[in-house]
């Protein structure tokens, strides 16, 4: 296909429907049984996703587990082979990282996952990505943290490699911080002309630029309605200012539910995002037992948002 790959195909068909599409965030591994559980529990909760109808899948991209959130000795699963796991208990979920964060792999490299990935599911691969922030793993594990100045200058260079490593040129790149003699990438990616692009983060100055130059998906934190359409009009400005059509970049977001969500007051929130034109919630589950939470509460949150 060309750039309207199924995932674009999607993101359109969506778009005029007015369905707001779910998927799961498998983010919280502190889970009943410990570690010797832990393969059950990705398998079993990402095929009961898929089976409540979510479209995708996602992990994130900590070796350690976010400090916010509880502690860093809590367990994190190394988020691409999890993706892979995933991959072959599924059949039609999209896969990537929400979002991989780009100071941790050389961007070849990571092209070559992200491809890999997507030849091994069939077709479902994509590349999330970010500026990257927690320096406590960055130092834990001896992976350079750079001020967030040049994250972001890597960042975009770690966007036109992949594209040019998609793009069927195998010839050099020559950047600031990256230079790759060759950029070849065989087998190319079942999905053409490439796995589609999401940025995550609302920075307006640069962030939200990328965006607008390179990503088929945003993903924004559901702050308030009012400053999440101050951060899409900013977007909507960059498209302009590089030549960009602003509907071909989807709206993502990011949500949490647990067992006790009250779905009815869940949708409402969702529905004020879906006015604005979010059309994807990436749901994170709370709690020791996810599979069973996608059963109860996220398949009766499906339907409910397809209906908006």
């Amino acid at each position: 296909m060309a750039t309207d790959s199924f995932f674009l195909m999607l993101f359109a068909a969506t778009s005029r429907l007015g369905i707001v599409e779910v998927g799961i965030h498998f983010f919280n591994q502190t889970l009943s049984g410990g570690a010797g559980a832990l393969r059950a529990h990705v398998r079993d909760t990402a095929e009961a996703a898929e089976d409540a109808g979510c479209t995708m899948f996602s992990c994130m991209d900590h070796y350690f587990q976010m400090e916010q959130f509880t502690c860093a000795e809590d367990p994190m699963l190394e988020g691409y082979t999890t993706l892979g796991y995933v991959a072959g208990r599924t059949e039609t979920m999209t896969l990537g990282l929400l979002v991989t964060g780009v100071s941790y792999r050389y961007p070849g490299l990571l092209a070559k996952i992200v491809t890999t990935l997507d030849v091994l599911s069939g077709g479902r691969g994509m590349l999330g990505l970010g500026a990257a922030w927690y320096e406590r793993e960055h130092l834990g594990l001896g992976v350079p943290f750079y001020p967030i100045a040049e994250r972001i200058e890597r960042l975009e260079e770690t966007l036109q490699i992949c594209l040019q490593m998609w793009s069927g040129d195998d010839g050099p790149y020559e950047g600031k911080h990256y230079r790759l003699a060759e950029t070849l990438n065989a087998p190319p990616s079942i999905r053409q002309p490439h796995p589609p692009i999401m940025i995550g983060g609302g920075g307006e100055r640069k962030l939200l630029r990328l965006v607008a130059k390179y990503a088929d998906a945003n993903n924004l934190f559901p702050t308030s309605p009012e400053e999440v359409r101050h951060k899409l009009d900013v977007l909507a400005r960059h498209c302009e200012e590089v030549g960009r059509d602003r509907s071909e970049i989807r709206n993502t977001t990011i949500g949490r539910v647990d067992p006790d969500t009250d779905v009815d007051a869940f949708v409402g929130e969702m529905a004020q995002y879906a006015t604005l034109g979010f059309e994807h919630v990436q749901l994170g589950l709370l709690g020791s037992e996810p599979a069973a939470l996608v059963e109860r509460v996220v398949s009766k949150i499906v339907p409910r948002l397809a209906e908006l």
